[in-house]
């Protein structure tokens, strides 16, 4: 892997195959925890504009899963105001933080190793990693910076095949990627400016 720089105009990174696959499949993933498939066609636009509009009167839940309640936190400390902001604006957040993750899951799928990214579209793209972000800092139980830290030191500690925390180290190792990856798009969109 290698980060983004700017060539004529554009954000570029390079990922193998292997590296592409497994951020397609946890870019995947979140928009599944968001409440939909990436890999299934999208329902066709409907003529009536006021269908769109997805507050209803019913209430809607916050989130009883902690990556997901990261993802869409209470906007208020006050309960009602809360739930009534959640009715009015999740239906909304969550369709537009789906729509970025498809946007780079397929680019993802797309063949080569040149990943490319317009610089209109670069906030879209780190809004994206940010969330799936999110999601692994949540099921990693990073919370402070003595936490990212102790992710880090997993992540880069030697492991015998085997080991009891392989799959957290792999988490670790894929949340340091994605934040080195989201780190360098950052870094060439500050320089544009």
């Amino acid at each position: 892997m290698r980060g983004f720089a700017r060539k004529r105009g554009v954000y570029v990174a390079q990922l193998d195959r292997t590296e592409r696959t497994i951020l397609s499949r946890v870019v995947a993933d979140t928009a599944l925890l968001l409440g939909t498939r990436l890999d299934v066609e999208r329902p066709e636009q409907e003529d009536d504009p006021l269908a769109a509009l997805a507050w209803s009167a019913d209430g809607v839940a916050a989130p009883t899963d902690p990556a997901l309640a990261r993802l869409l936190p209470n906007a208020s400390e006050d309960d009602g105001v809360a739930s009534e902001f959640r009715r009015l604006t999740e239906g909304d957040l969550r369709a537009q933080k789906v729509e970025r993750l498809r946007m780079v899951w397929g680019a993802l799928l797309a063949p080569g190793e040149r990943l490319e990214v317009m610089p209109e579209r670069a906030l879209d793209w780190a809004a994206a990693l940010t969330d799936v972000r999110l999601v692994l800092s949540e099921r990693l139980g990073i919370e402070t910076d003595d936490d990212a830290e102790a992710v880090y030191q997993t992540a880069t500690r030697r492991r015998r095949a085997g080991d009891e925390d392989e799959v957290r180290a792999a988490l670790a190792s894929l949340y340091m990627a994605l934040t080195w990856l989201q780190e360098s798009l950052m870094s060439v969109m500050l320089k544009a400016l």
